[in-house]
């Protein structure tokens, strides 16, 4: 299951309409609005320095928040589009949706190697290389993984890593459909280089 959420803090944003969204930007806030959910729309705003910070964090579109508005209850959503000013790219308005506990959306999940001080490949002097340190899933809101679990253990060097190998919760999918990798263990440096200083070797020979 998901561990912490991380809150995205707002406030409600009284009146509607180009004029209040104007003078919100003037108190630099940038507004929002609050849908779905079955509930009706809630204009909110965001302070601009802390929205930003939010956004410069990365994968604001895929990440599931826990809303916070004074004198509203908390909820989950999930960013469905920021406007942006077409001169500087400054926010300048935020759409979230509001979800059910059975809703489905896309969210990127890290993922965690374990027993890497059992793994063979290591052990020999192999190195770790991680093409994909989180995935994207398809997800019920309701039970999102905290994290995709590896285990290291048996693996040797040359050995490839794919999605197919997590176990995935029921009703969790890859939004890839192919069996992509995850990773794999190379061979040491000093190998790689004896294996081609022995293959230059045998072309000289020959």
């Amino acid at each position: 299951m998901a561990g912490e959420i991380p809150d995205l803090v707002a406030e409600v944003r009284t009146g509607t309409g180009k004029g209040a969204a104007r003078q919100a930007r003037r108190e630099h806030l940038v507004p929002g609005i609050v849908y779905g959910g079955g509930a009706d729309p809630l204009p909110v705003s965001f302070k601009y320095n802390y929205l930003i910070a939010k956004l410069k964090a990365g994968r604001f579109l895929s990440t599931l928040f826990n809303l916070k508005v004074e004198g509203q209850e908390d909820v989950r959503v999930i960013c469905r589009g920021v406007q942006r000013d077409v001169v500087k790219g400054l926010p300048t308005h935020v759409d979230l949706m509001r979800l059910r506990r059975t809703s489905r959306i896309n969210l990127f999940i890290p993922v965690e190697f374990i027993n890497a001080e059992t793994c063979v490949g290591l052990k020999r002097g192999g190195t770790l290389t991680i093409v994909r340190p989180e995935v994207e899933l398809n997800v019920v809101a309701g039970e999102i993984p905290e994290k995709l679990v590896i285990d290291l253990e048996g693996h040797k060097i040359g050995d490839t890593i794919t999605i197919s190998e997590i176990v995935l919760p029921e009703g969790t999918k890859p939004t890839i459909d192919r069996n992509f990798v995850i990773a794999n263990i190379s061979a040491p440096r000093a190998l790689v280089a004896a294996d081609d200083d022995a293959e230059e070797s045998t072309e000289a020979d020959a």
